[in-house]
């Protein structure tokens, strides 16, 4: 069964960087889009980065293009997102997600991703 353990969160000042890491098992890890999303307290769970299975690029929400960089390690089963500049409207609680043999372009929705961790929270201080 499909697993994905995130790692990394934490608090952190104005300006300040983290990354986040997210290792996947129990799947066919290099046939999967993942994703990494977030959510605020109040707010719905929004997109913000995808690495595609399929060898296409990376996509960024416009809110974090520039100061976030998703990567994968497809030996290490591993995905991680790189988290630089981060403001006060960065905290909430992030998400990995993946789906499998995914081509289509809604890679950016949440239901497009059947397996979710559990969340790791990231909280900026101003």
């Amino acid at each position: 069964q499909e697993q994905l353990v995130e790692s990394g969160g934490g608090l952190v000042q104005a300006a300040g960087s983290l990354r986040l890491s997210c290792a996947a098992s129990g799947g066919t890890f290099s046939a999967a889009t993942m994703g990494w999303f977030r959510q605020a307290p109040g707010k719905e769970r929004e997109f913000v980065a995808a690495l595609r299975w399929s060898g296409g690029s990376t996509r960024y929400a416009d809110s974090v293009k520039d100061r976030f960089t998703a990567s994968r390690d497809n030996a290490k089963n591993t995905v991680s997102l790189q988290m630089n500049k981060l403001s006060p409207e960065d905290s909430a609680v992030y998400y990995c997600a993946a789906t499998y043999y995914y081509s289509g372009p809604y890679y950016y929705s949440a239901s497009s991703y059947n397996y979710w961790g559990q969340g790791t929270q990231v909280t900026v201080s101003s």
